[in-house]
């Protein structure tokens, strides 16, 4: 048992030091993402509903839960135009012309940004979070393995 022990050690070692590594590139990422998400809102410069001041100051739209907040009061405007897109067109086309077509079609494309916003937010808390368990798993698997090899060339 004592080859087969050290072997198992130096596997479970192994396999600690790739959870590490891959929870340390999920972490990376996850900041990465988040960064390029909060930059690219910056950039577009959504300043609906903020308080004077706080446009003032050169806030914008930039986090999950401002965009959260705008997207859903957008969507509600947007449902006073027409509840859905087909009560928008009542069975007809899309006229670029018209006001109403117009104005509902703008409100649904940022409406969409900034959902997209939310839900790649969220997808980086996960990415973060993932990376995190497999830093922590990774130093678990890692100590394990150490002791394993440890208790195996004792013998």
């Amino acid at each position: 048992m004592g080859r087969i022990g050290q072997y198992l050690a130096i596997l479970v070692l192994v396999l600690g030091i790739i959870a590490f590594v891959m929870g340390a590139a999920f972490i990376y990422q996850g900041i990465a993402k988040q960064d390029l998400i909060r930059t690219q809102m910056r950039a577009e410069k959504v300043t609906y509903l903020l308080p004077e001041e706080e446009v003032a100051k050169g806030n914008v739209i930039d986090t999950a839960e401002e965009a959260q907040m705008v997207a859903d009061t957008v969507k509600e405007h947007r449902h006073q135009i027409a509840p859905t897109y087909n009560d928008l067109l009542q069975g007809g086309k899309y006229d670029p012309t018209n006001p109403k077509h117009l104005t509902y079609s703008q409100a649904i494309n940022l409406e969409n940004y900034l959902y997209l916003g939310v839900l790649a937010y969220g997808l980086t808390t996960v990415v973060l979070a993932s990376g995190a368990f497999m830093i922590v798993t990774g130093f678990a698997l890692g100590t394990t393995g150490l002791v394993l090899l440890g208790l195996t060339k004792g013998r």
